[in-house]
Order: C-alpha cells, then structure tokens, then sequence
C-alpha cells in the first residue's frame, strides 16, 4: 500500500487583534490588555474641556473598554479652534456627546458614553462611582469648595483611582489619588537587577551539578575547562574558599576583591585567547552575586501589614499571597526563586541542565506556596474561586520587587490637609529649583475658581492677576505658619518664584494650548494604564508640567 503524504496542520499566526495591539502586549502582556479591556474610566470634564479628551484619546487607542463623558457644555466657536475631536457642525451641540462621538471613531472596540449634565449634580446620584475603574476629573472646580473633597471621599470608599488635572496656558498639573493600599506586583524592575543565583543557598541538585562538572577541574581539556558556566565556578571556589576562613564565604568588600583575584588566578592564560570568557564572567559577578538574601524594603512593609488585611471572610487575592509567601519566606529565610537564568559561556547542553535545574526550583517553590493558599482559601467563609496558578506564579517570580503603594488623600484645601502635608509643600517651596510652585500657583488658582465661580477669569487682565497673587500670598502665609517658619524673607522669596506663573495663568484666561494639552494628556494616560494594569510604578502622587522650559517634576504632596 502506497503512502500517503500527510500534510502538517498550519502555523498559528497571530490573531488581528494580536497584530492590533502587538507593540503594546510586548509592554504589559495579555494580562494587562485584559485588564485594559475590562476597564470604565470615567471623565468629569469642565473648561475649555481639551485636555480630559487627550487622555481619552491615549486609552482609545490601546483600547480601554469603555468610558463616559460627563460634561454640561455646549459646543462653542472657541472649541472649535482647539478641540481636535469636534467639527464645525457640532457648534452649539452637547460637547460630551460630539467628542464622544469622534473620540469612538479612533476604535471600535471600545464603547463610549455621554453624559451632558453638570459634575455636581452627577456624583450625587447613588451608588454611581461603582460603576467605574478610574476617574479623571478636570479642573478648575468652578462650582463649590466641597465638590473636589466630597469626590475624593466617595472614591476613597469605593477604592477607586483618582486623578486630578489642570491644562492653563503653559503650565499643567494633575495629582493622584490611588487607594489606601495600592499594591503592584508587576513592577518590571531592569533585568539585570532580578537575577537571583542563590550561590550562597544552593541546594542538592545545584550542588550535585557542580560537583560533577567540576571535578578534576585542573585536568579538563581546554575547550571544557573554558565551558564551564561562571556560576558552577563560582560555587566550587566558593568551597575552596571556605576551607581556608572558618567555612565563612567572602562578606565585605576587602574579601569579595580578594576573592574575585583568586577567581582571576584560576584562570588559563596560556591559550590563543589570552584568557578564559567563562572566569572573567565569574570574576565580574563575584560583587554583584555574592550577597546573603535580604528582605527587600517593599516586602518587609507588606509582610508587616499583611495581618491586617486578612479576614475570615472573603480576602484580596494580594494579601492571601502575601501571606503565604510571608510563611515561606520564615521557614526557609529566603524568598521563592525566580528560575531565570542570565546569558553565559557554556556548553548548550550544560547550560540546558543549569536552566532545568532552576526551573525545577523555582516551580518547586511555587509548588510550595500555591499549596499553603489552598489550604488559607479553605478556611476563608466568603472566598472566591480558587486564585488563578499564573497569579500566584507572577506574585513569586516578582517577590523581591512587589511594592506597596500607600495612597494618600486628594484634597486641595489647605484647610483639610495634614501639618506634614504643609510642611512637606513648603519645604519643596524653599528649594530655589524646585516646579512646586507650579503647584501652589493651581492651589490659587482652584482658590480663586471656588470662589468667584460665577464670574471666574471673567475680569480678565490686571484684576485676575491680583486676586491669584491675594490668594497665592494666603497660602504661603498658612504653609509657613504651620511649618513654624518665622523669617519673612522665605515668604517673599517664594511668592517671587510663584508670581511668572501667576501671570502665565492671568494671562491665559482659563484657555488652554492644545499642544501643552495634548502631552499632559499623553503623561496622565500613561499613568492611568500603569494603574489599570497594575504594572510598572505609577506617579505618587502630584505631577507638574512646565511648558516654557520643558521640564516636568514628579513629588509626594
């Protein structure tokens, strides 16, 4: 009988939605689109309205999931002249449900909302703010001094992000305000920083390795001898080492150079090379490699407030890990072990074993740890399904670099603030380099909005400029007062700082630049995805945006 040719299934390709959104799954991953895609970003949107659609348009694009507009205005010619995402025949429509509109066009995976109602009388609907992920709120707030503060609490109770913005002329800001406790586990730290080797923890099968690939080193023919990875080196010379100084291994600077000469002198010179590649890899690792596992600042902080976060009810997948990690990390006094491997001079099949080895490891542990959750989430009455394997696996390769955000409160009112607060704001004032007062030039500003709401930047010219100056003048005068700072000299010093920008904003009349806008938009939706996807460090907590410069500062108000 004849054979028949059989032929092989197809190749996968990507999918269009992989080759859509490729570039930007190669920075957070289908775990991040995912997340993205699930979200509802809320924007309340007041003033010339620009930059809060910027931001939309920057999440559009990747494709959040949904969003909604709430914004009372109507079209005006003035909008037409800045606002990309309106035409004219939207003059004299509702401009939440025309930005909308074109803002939907950019994709058609996402869905968009409009609400044309004021922010006010929007917030005080029941219940309202749980159906959003995020929200963006533009500034100036024109209509009362409670508004900002009432928002702030309500998210605080519903653990929702919150952020803040202002676009004026050539300035900007936008402040965050994220839960009480934020935590992050996919930080993407810098590769070369996340190698964990565990030279000095190794265990059997690591040890059983070495041992048979370094035996009669001395005598091994040159291609093998120069084919050793470093890091099998490193631990049979670490042996040697120790039987010459009471078992210890190098510790401090003076003995990790001496070691790193003994390394050196290991090495075979008498070769067409010169050298070996494998022992000067060894050498150059013996600083960076050589250190007993600590517990890195971040963890520490969640370790010691992981008690306080577990209940007999439902918990955060977060802190059910955490909390097991934590047993862990005491029984064996060092974290689960990542498995990756850096690149080395070796041979493919050794350096195929040493991988397997780590591997084998680091899933050992995991092993470890997805057991004791198992047996937390028995005891819990209100959990959840069991939490996902590829959850519990990113939390143990990432453990050294997990960090906790601590969220403060979002409150522009001095008067609501916290002495430290005032201290910190008028410490940041004093430093001559400092873009603060950037930042308590819109303090003025929402000051002055909250306060003549009805005619705000209406008088326009010399008379704006001076009610900023009277208002800017009376938060320096408090922020000194409750820093205990008695020399006026510091007051002047600061308001001389404060004043160009004063003028900028009298200047601009509440107008915005679209091209100032637009990159302010960039920066924010950038950290709305950070925080969406709960991957990389986002800002804590306040930005300012310099356009005259072209500097912008990042500080914890």
């Amino acid at each position: 009988m004849a054979k028949r040719n059989i032929t092989p299934p197809p190749l996968q390709g990507p999918t269009a939605k992989e080759k859509k959104y490729d570039r930007q799954l190669r920075l957070w991953a289908a775990s991040g689109q995912e997340a993205l895609e699930n979200a509802h970003v809320l924007l309340l949107n007041s003033g010339p309205g620009v930059v809060g659609v910027e931001i939309l348009k920057n999440l559009i694009l990747p494709g959040v999931g949904s969003f909604t507009i709430v914004d009372e205005a109507e079209v005006r010619e003035e909008d037409l002249g800045i606002n990309f995402f309106l035409v004219d025949e939207s003059l004299g429509k509702s401009r939440a449900e025309e930005t909308c509109k074109y803002l939907t066009e950019l994709n058609p995976d996402v869905n968009g909302h409009a609400v044309q109602k004021s922010i006010a009388d929007f917030v005080v609907e029941p219940k309202i703010l749980s159906n959003y992920t995020l929200v963006l709120f533009i500034g100036p707030n024109k209509n009362d001094d409670e508004l900002l503060e009432d928002l702030s609490m309500d998210c605080a109770v519903e653990a929702l992000p919150l952020f803040y913005i202002h676009s004026v002329g050539f300035y900007s800001h936008f402040s965050v305000q994220l839960p009480q406790a934020f935590p992050i586990v996919d930080t993407h730290p810098d590769p070369a920083s996340t190698q964990d080797l565990r030279l000095l923890q190794p265990w059997p099968e690591l040890k059983t390795f070495m041992e048979s690939k370094t035996k009669d080193l001395d005598s091994l023919p040159d291609h093998e001898h120069g084919h050793i990875p470093y890091l099998l080196l490193l631990l049979r010379f670490l042996e040697d080492w120790k039987t010459s100084h009471d078992g210890n291994p190098p510790s401090d600077y003076k003995h990790k150079k001496e070691f790193k000469s003994f390394v050196e002198s290991k090495a075979r010179t008498n070769n067409s090379e010169g050298g070996e590649e494998n022992f000067d890899e060894a050498a150059a690792a013996v600083l960076k490699s050589l250190n007993k596992p600590s517990l890195p600042s971040g963890l520490r902080d969640i370790f010691e407030n992981v008690g306080n976060h577990l209940r007999d009810g439902k918990t955060a997948n977060f802190w059910l890990i955490a909390s097991s990690v934590k047993y862990f990390y005491e029984q064996h006094a060092s974290l689960p072990l990542p498995g990756a491997l850096p690149d080395m001079k070796a041979q493919s099949q050794d350096y195929i074993q040493l991988q397997n080895i780590y591997k084998t490891k680091a899933r050992q542990d995991i092993e470890e740890i997805t057991s004791d959750i198992r047996k937390r989430e028995g005891k819990l009455t209100q959990q959840n399904d069991p939490i996902d394997p590829k959850e519990i696996e990113a939390f143990c390769k990432g453990a050294a670099f997990v960090k906790l955000i601590r969220g403060s409160s979002l409150l522009t009112s001095l008067e609501t603030g916290t002495t430290a607060r005032h201290e910190s704001l008028f410490e940041a004032l004093k430093d001559e380099d400092s873009l603060s007062p950037i930042y308590l030039a819109f303090l003025a500003y929402d000051g002055l909005a909250q306060s003549s709401a009805d005619t705000f930047i209406q008088a326009g010219g010399q008379e704006t400029l001076e009610s900023l100056k009277q208002h800017a003048q009376g938060i320096i005068s408090n922020l000194a007062e409750a820093a205990h700072e008695e020399d006026s000299q510091i007051e002047i010093e600061i308001m001389a700082r404060v004043d160009p920008i004063l003028q900028e904003l009298a200047r601009a009349d509440g107008a915005e630049l679209h091209n100032i806008s637009a990159l302010t938009g960039g920066m924010v939706a950038q950290e709305v995805i950070k925080i969406i996807t709960k991957q990389y460090i986002p800002v804590d907590n306040t930005c300012v945006f310099d356009g005259i410069t072209s500097k912008s500062a990042v500080f914890r108000i």
